[in-house]
């Protein structure tokens, strides 16, 4: 691969616009002067690090050749499981030397919600003396649970702001996945039971890539071309290899579908519910489903299987707003497949007011093909290495000691208590945050990298934030539109600069360096959370804080992960990683084999011991168990006169290829492939409203009649009657539009439905 030098990318930058414009100013970068580096008679170090632009998930491994503590070149991994280095990756050097970071802790000297908050600097003695002193304080007056503890992106200090949490004694612990994946995986466990590994294969956001086993892929709103490279890369190969047919449900027609599918059905936005129980109703009609399976592992089938007889192939096609032939044509490929259904679907699926019925509907499909923990299926993990989401372990993150005791205080039951019940990772639902803080169950809040933009009506949580006795924040930059309204922020090192945590592919491990000194007086977020916990009394559990405690921390990660692997191990083992072999031979079809139960026996954690086609955990809670499809609460059917004033689909959060989220928005480099915030409109629906490329338009929703402004991008991207925009833009917050119309079981909000208007500004 060709090196990529900081002459190079400085090269590519300026010819690209590198000063594009960031929060309505011009922006440079300054960077460690190459040719002076490139003089230097300073050896070259080698650090081995990985990429966290993408969300954090693929960890792509980065080579980075470092001298005088300043990065020189930027090379790929070699060896590293994932080592694609795409524009993102290669502008993470400009999230490195960004010099509008901030570099030091800061307090703010106006009034929350001021304009200018006045922001004043500190230092971290009194940063962290004024956090321990406010968070005791409310835990000495309150209790500890009117603290709440959070962490959004980086998504990395998870394990440690947990034990953080409940150490202290709050069980309010929360994250952006309240937003984003666990309605999938909560969608799982309602299905198949608690057990976490099952669950979370069965969540289907991600996982390995097909196998040649594989009879028919199906990808359910997702598209890896843009939002997983590394993965895409995979079901191209097997695609073009065998000629796998491939399913491809999305509203738009994005480079996967032209690239994988043979069937692409692009159903009215919130309908895809619908669109699985169709398939099921066709799968038991025709007989092409799993009964040898079904007969021995399901239970409901009987009510499954009356129910979907409504979802004809005709109302179907009505309720999606899509032709009979499509959906026909996709049924008969599923039908007469030769191999297991491979199901990928996405972490956004269920953003949806009728989340979770939607996405087990979806599901279900797995069991009743018989695709379950087959080769070419969805796989369930050979002994799991005990590592949870983004590597912290349930020992560490003191979810086995603490947690139990502390469960009954969280604050989200009284909104979702099926979630809260069946949520064994202490992850409490942070949407109802506003109305958290207006009853008094919340009063102060310290968090990592959050972002008020993230939730329907942003000025609700900006509110709420405000109205607490105190909040702290650290992040990378001061960020007016969550910052203005918090109390001190601290300075978090880049990716680059952390060591923690680990990053396991399969069931190998590997260590990343902290490749570059953080500037100015950044931390790592380890490090802050572990001073904060000292200060607040806790000196043992956080290791007494300070300049080692990140590094004791990644010690303590793996004495509690029971592989037996250790520091020393990983660094011994560089560049490459540490691989934990299995006990036994690997397993297919586990439920069989009792591999699931903590009992031993076969079947699954479900209260049925089976695959529930109709949930008892539902049915316990007062839900209907089936399930059933739900129209939106905002739609041409369910509102028909509001339709009328706002006559397009809302759709929102859809992944482009330059940004992941709200993150990369001031990296120049990216900032010119997407400089301003857009809305998309199909061709006939811009002509009806005399719109040209490019205009300014206002888009306005039943919730915000104002509405946000936004340049007008044409495309036949989409379907006809929707738009399609991407949040969190400071100056166009799309999701002021949206309804805090929460599904009634996991709380998550319909960012992918609804109604707005579009007319020039």
């Amino acid at each position: 691969m060709p090196k990529m030098t900081r002459r190079t990318f400085l090269k590519m930058a300026t010819a690209v616009g590198a000063g594009a414009a960031v929060g309505g100013k011009v922006g440079t970068y300054i960077f460690p002067d190459y040719e002076a580096l490139a003089a230097s008679g300073s050896p070259e170090e080698e650090k081995y690090s990985h990429c966290v632009m993408c969300n954090h998930v693929p960890k792509c491994g980065v080579k980075l050749i470092v001298k005088d503590d300043k990065i020189f070149r930027t090379e790929k991994w070699e060896g590293h499981p994932n080592s694609l280095i795409c524009a993102k990756g290669i502008a993470a050097m400009q999230e490195v030397y960004d010099p509008n970071r901030l570099l030091y802790p800061v307090k703010r000297t106006t009034p929350k919600g001021s304009p200018d908050p006045g922001w004043e600097r500190i230092t971290w003695d009194e940063a962290i003396a004024t956090i321990a002193e406010k968070l005791n304080g409310i835990k000495e007056q309150y209790g500890a649970e009117k603290v709440f503890f959070y962490t959004g992106d980086p998504k990395e200090p998870r394990p440690i702001i947990q034990r953080l949490a409940y150490t202290f004694g709050s069980p309010n612990y929360g994250t952006e996945s309240s937003l984003c994946y666990l309605a999938t995986e909560l969608s799982a466990k309602l299905t198949y039971g608690l057990e976490f590994q099952t669950a979370r294969s069965q969540a289907l956001a991600g996982g390995p890539p097909p196998t040649p086993d594989s009879g028919v892929f199906m990808l359910w709103s997702s598209n890896p071309a843009w939002s997983a490279p590394f993965s895409y890369n995979g079901l191209k190969t097997v695609k073009e290899r065998l000629g796998t047919k491939c399913i491809v449900i999305d509203p738009r027609v994005t480079p996967t579908v032209h690239a994988l599918a043979d069937v692409h059905i692009q159903p009215r936005c919130g309908t895809d519910g619908a669109l699985a129980l169709c398939f099921g109703n066709y799968l038991i009609e025709n007989d092409a489903y799993d009964k040898e399976f079904v007969d021995k592992w399901v239970h409901g089938f009987e009510e499954y299987r009356e129910y979907v007889k409504e979802f004809t192939i005709e109302r179907t096609a009505a309720i999606c707003d899509v032709p009979q032939e499509r959906i026909r044509a996709a049924c008969e490929i599923l039908a007469n497949r030769n191999g297991p259904l491979f199901l990928r679907c996405s972490a956004a699926s269920p953003h949806h007011s009728s989340a979770i019925q939607g996405y087990r509907a979806r599901i279900l499909l797995v069991p009743l093909t018989g695709s379950l923990d087959v080769p070419g299926g969805i796989s369930i993990a050979d002994e799991p290495i005990v590592f949870g989401n983004f590597h912290g372990t349930p020992q560490f993150e003191r979810s086995t000691d603490l947690l139990p005791e502390l469960k009954h205080l969280r604050v989200d039951r009284q909104f979702v208590p099926l979630w809260a019940d069946a949520d064994g990772e202490g992850q409490v639902q942070t949407n109802f945050f506003p109305e958290y803080v207006k009853s008094g169950d919340i009063r102060a809040c310290f968090m990592i990298g959050a972002n008020a933009m993230m939730w329907p009506q942003t000025q609700q949580y900006q509110e709420a934030f405000m109205n607490m006795e105190f909040t702290a924040a650290a992040d990378f930059h001061i960020r007016p539109q969550t910052h203005n309204y918090v109390d001190i922020v601290l300075p978090a090192a880049v990716s680059y600069e952390r060591m923690a945590p680990i990053a396991i592919f399969g069931r190998t491990i590997f260590l990343r360096d902290p490749a570059v000194t953080p500037p100015g007086e950044v931390r790592t977020d380890w490090r802050i959370c572990c001073d904060i916990g000292t200060a607040l009394g806790y000196p043992e559990e956080f290791f007494g804080g300070g300049e080692n405690a990140e590094e004791e921390c990644v010690r303590e990660l793996l004495r509690t992960s029971g592989t037996g692997v250790t520091l020393e191990d990983l660094r011994a083992a560089r560049p490459g990683g540490v691989f934990v072999p299995l006990q036994g031979a690997p397993q297919t079809k586990k439920y069989e084999l009792g591999l699931l139960r903590p009992d031993g026996q076969p079947g699954f954690t479900s209260p049925t011991g089976k695959v529930e086609f109709t949930s008892e955990m539902m049915r316990e809670y007062g839900y209907n168990p089936l399930p059933v499809y739900e129209e939106p609460i905002y739609s041409p059917i369910s509102t028909p006169e509001v339709y009328k004033e706002f006559p397009l689909i809302l759709n929102t959060g859809a992944r482009v290829p330059m940004y992941t989220h709200s993150k990369q928005r001031k990296l120049p480099w990216l900032r010119q492939l997407m400089p301003d915030p857009i809305v998309r409109l199909y061709p006939t629906d811009a002509a009806e409203r005399g719109l040209s490329d490019g205009d300014e338009v206002v888009i306005t929703s039943p919730v915000n009649r104002t509405g946000i402004k936004a340049k007008l991008e044409i495309t036949n991207i989409l379907r006809p009657g929707m738009i399609d925009m991407f949040h969190s833009w400071e100056q166009a917050d799309v999701n002021l539009l949206t309804t805090r119309d929460f599904c009634k079981i996991s709380g998550f909000p319909p960012l992918k439905e609804g109604l707005c208007q579009v007319v020039k500004a």
